[in-house]
């Protein structure tokens, strides 16, 4: 029996990961559960896999819940640090949304707990901290993207010395085949609404501008050891095809299923083993062909930026990330356009000297300087946007 801490538990992932653990309840057992501050659902969690502890990020949410529950409630960051640090548990799914997953992660690391990474963030702004001490503390990180999973599962069995490339998948989003102009009115319903996945807001917008793309290119620099020439992108918009890896004698091995992040995550879980029934399986003779085809940077460049950060190094990659979340957050409350998104991110990194990221310090000092710039720039396209109309 495995004891399972899931922070984000009311999230897409972390229901994804409930509906696994529910399936096979001889193998898994919830003892923590942590969410930001969505207390119903939550409430509704408890009730159904009966945890240990619960946490909410936001302290209102936490009072709310506190009292229509025995099960201890925590509040705060100290109580999001605590569930992720929970003696009781062995696992940690870390699948809090964005960079304020970075601290549980790294506490949960430094617990001794092997970490099922949803959280993309937590590599992509400090990557070379996250890795060192999940050495150091003889953890192991298993990817829960679908992306990485892939690329795991077809170099599993292939030895640590990989001397060839590994190609992401993309789905090109909503707006695959849309040249720049045609991007400009579209609103936050039309990029949310992905054709493939079922995915939060965020990441959903994240992946109509490529940067989710972007994001898990410096994740995968930081799994699989790799320099960002040997990562590359093809557009794929079946989404079967979920990443590929290249073999220096030119053979390729593919990971393919029907997208249902519930594979990924029972793979994370249930490593090195397989349990069988998790998703429907895959019918090939439905598709009349699966095609591939080379990223439009011209109108989605935020994959771009993303490459040239990783290429960059040190706090850089911190400054993308928060410049976007800035970005994403003000598009998705109306208050900027779609093309606005990679203007400001281009914008913001233009701003910042790259330091090196030496301490968890480093990246937050670099979270925080990226974001105010990022909210500068925010403002005087709000204020331009309220002129005009």
């Amino acid at each position: 029996m495995k004891n399972i801490a899931i922070l984000g538990s009311t999230g897409s992932i972390g229901k994804s990961a409930l509906q696994v653990v529910e399936k096979y309840p001889e193998r898994f057992r919830v003892v923590a559960l942590a969410a930001c501050k969505n207390h119903e659902l939550l409430l509704e969690q408890i009730k159904r896999f009966k945890p240990e502890v619960a946490a909410l990020s936001d302290p209102e949410a936490a009072r709310a819940l506190s009292g229509k529950t025995v099960v201890p409630v925590l509040s705060g960051e100290e109580g999001l640090m605590k569930a992720a640090t929970y003696e009781g548990a062995s696992f940690v799914v870390s699948a809090i949304v964005g960079f304020a997953g970075l601290a549980p992660t790294l506490a949960a690391i430094r617990a001794g707990k092997d970490i099922g990474l949803a959280n993309k963030e937590a590599l992509v702004t400090a990557g070379d901290l996250v890795m060192s001490e999940a050495g150091r503390y003889g953890v192991k990180v298993l990817p829960v993207d679908s992306e990485h999973s892939a690329v795991f599962q077809c170099l599993n069995g292939n030895g640590g010395d990989f001397r060839g490339d590994i190609i992401l998948t993309a789905s090109g989003g909503p707006f695959l085949g849309k040249r720049a102009e045609e991007l400009e009115g579209v609103t936050a319903g039309e990029a949310i609404n992905h054709p493939n996945w079922r995915m939060g807001r965020k990441i959903s917008v994240d992946s109509a501008t490529l940067m989710n793309k972007g994001l898990e290119v410096i994740e995968a620099h930081h799994l699989f050891n790799l320099p960002p020439e040997r990562i590359k992108v093809l557009v794929h918009p079946q989404s079967i095809v979920h990443s590929m890896v290249e073999f220096p004698d030119g053979s390729i091995i593919a990971q393919m299923s029907v997208p249902d992040m519930k594979a990924p995550i029972a793979y994370a879980l249930s490593w090195p083993e397989r349990l069988p029934g998790v998703i429907p399986r895959l019918d090939l003779t439905r598709f009349d062909g699966l095609s591939f085809s080379k990223p439009d940077t011209g109108a989605f460049p935020c994959l771009l930026y993303a490459y040239r950060a990783l290429r960059e190094g040190g706090t850089m990659p911190a400054v993308l990330n928060a410049a976007n979340e800035a970005a994403v957050g003000a598009f998705l409350a109306g208050e900027i356009g779609f093309n606005d998104i990679p203007a400001i991110i281009k914008e913001t990194m233009a701003l910042h000297a790259r330091r090196d990221l030496i301490e968890e310090k480093s990246v937050i000092e670099a979270d925080s300087g990226a974001r105010k710039s990022s909210s500068e720039l925010i403002g005087k396209i709000r204020d331009k946007r309220r002129k005009i109309f």
